[in-house]
């Protein structure tokens, strides 16, 4: 194990790197570093852990916004030129960290994605189980073309979504992808007007937090389990997630109220 060369804590001041905002179940933690495209450095890694860390349990859903005009440009290059190889690792390992935070805690959490989706960007855009992009929105992987390589888990995570040849093929090439080419490919969710992102978003967390939390845990912690299993091994796994979610108190609520046709049926959003 290394130790984390995270920062021991966020600046504070007036401007801290990421915000936070309660309503609610719904917390909204905000990138806010504008000025550079909120580039991500490890102080900006580490507030973003520190801000996960001190959630109240009444939190239900994570949104997860920035400030201007620009999800993120990637990584802060101006942190690369003086690591050495171990360094390296250890940043990325910093990043892991809280990255892994995000996709496997406890909450779902939606990205709102605007302007650059670059590098390190798309790599923490990935972390998250819903994407909401607005038409302004671009997606790159420009690594091949700066003489470095994915260190944020991009070349797994969004590998996973898209294949590693499509991921092979932006790095190689520069290929950027626009809101509605990276909807088609499978990298976004929702593809929505300029300005409609964070609205879109605090709309889908309302509707995620009124889920019964068992089922929300088993959507997210069981369901990658299940996708990187051998089928026979993922059908179990799938069988004992439905018993345990099914025998919870609020679960056979629900059921009794849908069966006593208190609850609304599915029908076209």
């Amino acid at each position: 194990m290394f130790d984390s060369p995270l920062p021991a804590a966020a600046p504070s001041g007036d401007h801290p790197l990421v915000t936070l905002a309660l309503d609610g179940p719904v917390a909204t933690l905000t990138l806010n570093r504008p000025a550079k495209r909120n580039a991500i450095n490890l102080e900006l890694v580490g507030a973003l852990g520190q801000r996960l860390a001190v959630l109240p349990e009444s939190v239900r859903v994570v949104v997860l916004d920035a400030a201007g005009e620009h999800f993120s440009a990637g990584l802060d290059l101006s942190e690369v030129p003086e690591m050495s190889a171990a360094q390296g690792v250890r940043h990325s390992h910093a990043w892991y960290e809280v990255f892994e935070r995000l996709q496997c805690g406890r909450l779902p959490v939606i990205a709102v994605l605007r302007g650059a989706v670059v590098g390190g960007g798309l790599e923490l855009a990935s972390c998250a189980h819903v994407r909401v992009a607005e038409t302004s929105a671009y997606f790159g992987l420009p690594e091949g073309q700066r003489g470095i390589f994915l260190g944020g888990g991009g070349s797994v995570r969004v590998s996973k979504l898209i294949g590693f040849s499509r991921v092979a093929e932006m790095m190689l090439t520069g290929h950027v992808y626009d809101a509605d080419e990276a909807h088609r490919i499978g990298l976004t969710h929702y593809t929505v007007p300029a300005g409609k992102g964070l609205a879109r978003a605090l709309e889908l967390a309302a509707r995620i937090a009124g889920n019964a939390p068992m089922s929300n845990f088993a959507i997210l912690r069981a369901l990658p389990l299940i996708a990187e299993q051998p089928m026979s091994h993922g059908l179990m796994t799938e069988s004992l997630m439905a018993a345990i979610t099914q025998s919870e108190p609020e679960a056979k609520e629900r059921v009794e109220a849908f069966l006593a046709k208190r609850a609304a049926k599915v029908a076209p959003q």
